[in-house]
């Protein structure tokens, strides 16, 4: 199976993660909308919904940019109007659109959590809501549709919380999403998993983050390949917390040096959240 003809409406699609999922889909010939907020160039942050297209469109998509924050009900509804009329619907929801902030709580203003909460946890949960009307409607013309959540395996521990209790929270409701709409969406047919990097993932934002290295990781282009196996497996298996590496391995793909940033790396900086 591949995504050809299908419809991708992928969130914080302009860069990083999400544009390397976009591409990875429009190599197949599907229809990517990237659905992420930065329409100007920034020095810090390369990468616009615009230059995203140009990307998708130059590895054999087509590319629908549109300007969303995904905190705004009304600018998520709007494209996901503006999508199923540009391309007839949708079978494939990406919720990668993240905010991060690795602080304890007597540095964390409340505008950052109200920041992380909105974007990670309510965007999530507004997206697939919006897109679940299509996803039901791609269900029954039989075309495999799935929702996908970049978010970690759910863990009780302490270790997890404690250094960033407002990250983890925001992150974590993510990965609630998946546990809840796994089951909730399993009667209509639509697949709703997770999945996380085994190591730190070598992006612009991350590059921002005092003490990471992203020298240390891997390209985005692993959980590239790790979701097109999810995308092209059948829907009924929902409910999972994939682990890219993993996910790989288990559809033979064992030799990783391709994805390191640095080749030859044997110890990789691990992501967090896996025990």
């Amino acid at each position: 199976m591949t995504l050809k003809g299908k419809t991708l409406f992928i969130t914080g699609a302009s860069r990083g993660i999400g544009l390397a999922i976009g591409k990875r889909a429009a190599a197949d010939g599907a229809n990517v909308v990237i659905a992420a907020k930065t329409t100007e160039p920034n020095p810090k942050l390369p990468g616009t919904i615009y230059t995203a297209a140009k990307e998708i469109e130059a590895a054999g998509g087509r590319a629908l940019p549109l300007a969303v924050d995904i905190r705004d009900e009304a600018a998520v509804l709007a494209a996901v109007a503006k999508a199923v009329e540009t391309f007839g619907g949708i079978d494939i929801l990406v919720n990668n659109a993240s905010a991060i902030s690795l602080t304890d709580t007597e540095h964390t203003p409340m505008k950052r959590y109200d920041l992380m909460n909105g974007i990670n946890a309510r965007g999530t949960f507004l997206c697939t809501q919006a897109c679940l009307p299509e996803l039901k409607k791609s269900a029954a013309a039989n075309r495999n549709p799935h929702v996908l959540n970049l978010s970690p395996p759910l863990s009780m521990k302490q270790q997890w919380f404690a250094p960033h209790t407002a990250y983890t929270m925001a992150k974590y409701g993510m990965s609630l999403c998946t546990l809840g709409h796994s089951g909730e969406f399993r009667k209509y047919g639509i697949g709703v998993n997770s999945l996380w990097p085994r190591t730190l993932i070598a992006t612009a934002a991350l590059q921002m983050i005092p003490g990471v290295d992203v020298k240390l990781g891997r390209k985005p282009e692993i959980l590239a390949d790790a979701a097109h196996f999810i995308f092209t497996g059948p829907s009924s298996n929902s409910g999972n917390f994939f682990i890219d590496d993993e996910l790989l391995a288990a559809h033979g793909v064992k030799n990783l040096e391709q994805y390191s940033v640095t080749p030859g790396t044997k110890h990789f900086m691990p992501d967090l959240f896996l025990d």
